[in-house]
């Protein structure tokens, strides 16, 4: 397929919204896609993908044990990290109801795979998502891009004072290294939400996140020396933070920021704002479906298998509408996403 003109990220204005006799452009495109049936649930393929990934996760409790008192250990911490970031993507799927067409199914699964499996809050996560969703790249509503640590616009760099005007400065090279904080960042949010009134089930959440880490600190230190506990941990949480900044980045860091003074549609408002990442299947299996962004802002129930029908589907109905279609090659999307972080910052560093 021909690679499609790839959208500038510092495009400020949007094409307005078309729609005739057939709706809103968002709704004749949800017509090709219904028709194709590309919503429809894909039961056989999550079964197979929990399968693969719980025994991934029991496997690699197992080689815990069986390889004893070694520095091939840190082999494992390694897989492991990839294991709890697949776990993490699948836990993204049954949030989105992509796996469950009802809610309960949906939010146990969420809970055991996130809260007792992986050690994350799935209510505080799912709340910070569905914000997201709503607003992407927004700079006052999409908690993605609030400025924190990181800017991400040069408006904020203006604004941005102490720790976050100091990392804002240089944090196109300090990402990588933060994302190694990322498993703890997420553990810290997960215990810190559960006073929160937004939790729906701070108990349950909270007994979950707690026989986690208890297991998960006992097994390891029952298997390993202290010492080689303490360094398969931090390599363990280093890089599975790692794995999911990296799966997350290309997705909308270095695309279009919407300002509160932006008037857009639903379909230019997630289009615009969303890059694709091309590759195969390799690709799709390591970014869990992440990697069709457009397609899964514009149907988040989508199951993961419907989305690269989906794209090609979306990309020709954009070249119709005249609406800019992103997608790049993977290394292509991190430099993209590095230049933005770096030109974000440019006010900081002249003084501004």
């Amino acid at each position: 397929m021909p690679t499609q003109p790839v959208m500038t990220p510092d495009a400020t204005e949007a094409p307005g919204p078309r729609s005739g006799s057939g709706g809103s452009d968002f709704a004749q495109l949800t017509r090709r896609i219904t028709a194709e049936g590309l919503l429809d649930r894909r039961h056989g393929y999550y079964a197979v993908r929990a399968g693969l990934v719980l025994a991934a996760f029991l496997g690699g409790w197992y080689a815990l044990f069986a390889l004893g008192d070694t520095w091939w250990q840190l082999g494992l911490a390694v897989a492991m990290s990839v294991v709890f970031a697949q776990m993490g993507l699948l836990t993204h799927d049954l949030a989105h109801r992509q796996v469950f067409d009802r809610k309960l199914p949906s939010e146990v699964g969420g809970r055991i795979t996130a809260n007792l499996l992986m050690g994350m809050s799935y209510g505080w996560w799912m709340n910070k998502h569905t914000r997201h969703h709503a607003n992407p790249n927004h700079e006052e509503r999409d908690p993605d891009v609030a400025p924190e640590l990181l800017v991400w616009s040069q408006r904020q760099a203006r604004q941005a004072s102490g720790v976050a005007r100091f990392i804002g400065a240089r944090q196109a090279f300090l990402f990588l290294p933060l994302l190694t904080l990322e498993g703890l960042n997420l553990s810290y949010n997960s215990f810190r939400a559960l006073r929160s009134p937004m939790m729906k089930r701070p108990v349950l959440e909270g007994v979950l996140l707690v026989v986690h880490f208890v297991a998960y600190f006992g097994l390891v230190f029952a298997a390993l020396p202290v010492g080689k506990a303490f360094v398969f941990i931090a390599v363990h949480q280093a890089l599975f933070g790692v794995y999911l900044g990296c799966v997350f980045a290309p997705n909308h860091k270095g695309m279009m920021m919407v300002t509160p003074d932006m008037e857009l549609d639903f379909l230019r408002r997630q289009v615009l704002t969303s890059r694709n990442v091309r590759g195969g299947p390799a690709i799709d299996s390591l970014m869990g479906g992440l990697n069709y962004q457009v397609e899964h802002h514009l149907f988040p129930s989508m199951p993961t298998p419907a989305l690269r029908r989906a794209a090609e589907i979306t990309r020709e109905f954009c070249a119709e509408k005249g609406v800019p279609y992103c997608e790049t090659g993977l290394f292509r999307s991190y430099r993209e996403a590095f230049a933005h972080m770096h030109r974000t910052g440019e006010p900081i560093r002249s003084g501004g």
